[in-house]
């Protein structure tokens, strides 16, 4: 794209000649039902605090040029060298506005500065991305188990909801939902249930979503119209590959059971239930939702597995980050993320401190929880960025 500024210097000669107009940029599709859920306003980086001041501030310069003569050198040297130009640029363009009295150029120019603004906020996206380390579990697949809290009754409906909100999220994304176990509750509520979730960056993306999501409301069981408050619990755990676990077959102890509940004619009359126990943990994992024990077995072991797999990475971020505090959380599970108040039709999220409208609409699991989903992870990305520098600042001072 070229500059304005040169537009408007070769234009001053000629004022009469016409402007070529310039193509409307495509506005981004909602993903609402059908229309009927109303765009959020987009937070985007920009939103976050203090990032315009970061960019600014020397700290950031010493770690950019630390980095560029780093692994991402020429990519990341680049992008700084665009940012730098397209500053510029919108600095010659604000002050040739700023003194030009025509009212065409004056829009013309205004036109180009939003422009410029939004290529120099994506610029600082790269940048920081560019600049974060990656996490190995980024592109792993997950398994999901949700639990029932505080609330009886009310909690287990609660949790039914928010599992099939996750379950049309990974058809949102196009991921791969798989139900290994599944516990219902007397009134079509659900007490426990665990799913295999598989596509791209699907923990990416999900990682955020562990811990305690509460729900306030009057429950359909409410006969004098109170409101109520009722918990449960999303637990993500990373997927491993056989490369990032190895378990000894010696370690395990695996026992299988006849099936209990609801299940039809193959319940109370054949050994279907696998149970498995890892000895030198006592991490525990079973499966009765197939009717083959051989395919429970297979669940038990892939549940086990990301069990264990979360046990290693608590452990090794427990001794890498021992004094880290994150506003963006834990991601475990006694942690209260989000509160869902239907009275008020207002979901929450207090790590963030973030508050949406339209509850019927978020639980969807389309655009409006892919929208809170992204902004943590940015808020999680400048996190990490302000870890970084202040990293860096300490080795400079070394």
């Amino acid at each position: 794209m070229r500059l304005l500024s040169r537009v408007l210097r070769a234009a001053q000669g000629c004022r009469s000649a016409a402007l070529p107009a310039r193509s409307p940029r495509a506005a981004p599709v909602g993903s609402g039902a059908a229309g009927t859920c109303p765009r959020q306003p987009r937070r985007g980086l920009s939103a976050r605090p203090c990032l315009d001041e970061l960019f600014a501030a020397p700290s950031l310069r010493r770690l950019l040029e630390a980095r560029a003569r780093g692994e991402a050198g020429p990519e990341l040297a680049a992008r700084i060298q665009r940012l730098r130009d397209k500053e510029q640029e919108l600095r010659d363009t604000r002050e040739l506005a700023r003194h030009d009295e025509s009212e065409d150029f004056r829009k013309l120019a205004e036109k180009e500065i939003t422009s410029c603004e939004e290529e120099i906020l994506e610029l600082k996206h790269q940048i920081v991305l560019l600049l974060l380390p990656s996490e190995e579990t980024d592109e792993s697949d997950l398994v999901m188990e949700v639990t029932a809290g505080v609330g009886g009754q009310e909690a287990m409906l609660f949790t039914s909801e928010i599992f099939d909100m996750y379950q049309r999220y990974a058809a949102y994304k196009k991921w791969k939902f798989e139900i290994l176990e599944y516990f219902p509750s007397e009134i079509g509520g659900l007490r426990h249930a665990v799913a295999s979730i598989a596509g791209l960056e699907a923990y990416k993306y999900m990682k955020f979503e562990g811990g305690v999501h509460r729900v306030q409301r009057v429950p359909k069981t409410e006969k004098q119209g109170r409101i109520h408050t009722s918990t449960m619990t999303v637990a993500i755990l990373p997927q491993p590959t056989e490369m990032r676990l190895q378990i000894n077959p010696k370690d395990l102890r695996i026992e299988t059971k006849r099936a209990s509940g609801a299940g039809g004619q193959h319940v109370n009359t054949t050994d279907s239930a696998v149970r498995i126990v890892h000895i030198p943990t006592g991490i525990v994992s079973e499966c009765q939702q197939e009717r083959s024990q051989i395919r429970n077995k297979e669940k038990a072991m892939q549940m086990l597995s990301a069990k264990l797999y979360n046990a290693k990475l608590e452990e090794e971020t427990k001794k890498r980050n021992s004094v880290r505090k994150i506003q963006i959380g834990t991601k475990g599970r006694s942690e209260k993320i989000r509160t869902y108040n239907f009275p008020q039709d207002r979901i929450t999220d207090h790590r963030i401190s973030r508050s949406v409208h339209h509850v019927e609409c978020f639980m969807l699991g389309q655009g409006m929880l892919d929208e809170m989903i992204q902004t943590l992870r940015e808020y999680a990305d400048y996190e990490s960025l302000i870890e970084i520098i202040s990293e860096n600042e300490k080795n400079n001072v070394s």
